[in-house]
Formats: C-alpha cells, structure tokens, sequence
C-alpha cells in the first residue's frame, strides 16, 4: 500500500456510512407504511362487510378498529343500498418526510336485504 492511500478506506466509509443509514431509514418507513396501509384496507374490507350485513356504524367502528390494530379513524356513510366505510391512520414517517403519514382506505358494499 502507499503511503499516500493510509485511510482511504476510512475515508470512504465515512463518506458512504450516511448515505447507507438514510437508504435502511427509507426502506424501514416504507415498509411501516405498506403494511398500516394493508392493515387499513383490511379494517375498511371487514367495516364494509359489517355494515353490509346490517351491524350499527359503533359496531362497524369497533371491528375496522380491531382489524387496523387500534388508533383508527373510521367513518360510515350509507347511501342505500350502498355502504361505505372509510378507515384513516397515520404512521409516524422520520424527520425525512416532514412527519407523520396518513393512510387511508375506502370500501363499499351492497347492503344485504
């Protein structure tokens, strides 16, 4: 090795150690995001089908509720025969996407007779 090379590769790593943090952060948010946005759709899916089935806006509440995990916003609009439940969350994004993400899911279905 020469003796002008002595902590280059230190130097390097210095260099590309942020750069690889930042992409683990991205890559770590999306995935939170994908799946609170999943679990979202699903709450919206199983609040549909609830409300569908002729169940209260409470209860359809609750059950998008324990499909989403918990803190939930959801929403029922009826529009006979038509039913819509809209779920809303938000995961905490990291100081790169200016705070928090909203999510949000929509579903609609038949009213049942």
């Amino acid at each position: 090795m020469a003796s002008g090379d002595r902590g280059a590769v230190t130097a390097e790593l210095a260099l590309a150690l942020p750069a690889v943090i930042l992409v683990l952060a991205v890559l770590l948010v999306t995935g939170a995001a994908t799946s609170a946005q999943l679990r979202c759709a699903d709450g919206a899916r199983a609040g549909a089908r609830a409300a569908a089935l002729g169940m209260t806006d409470g209860e359809v509440a609750e059950i998008a509720r324990q499909v989403t995990g918990g803190a939930a916003e959801v929403e029922v609009a009826r529009a006979h025969p038509w039913v819509e439940v809209r779920v809303s969350s938000a995961v905490a994004g990291g100081w790169f996407t200016g705070g928090p993400l909203g999510l949000s899911a929509t579903a609609t279905a038949w009213v049942e007779p």
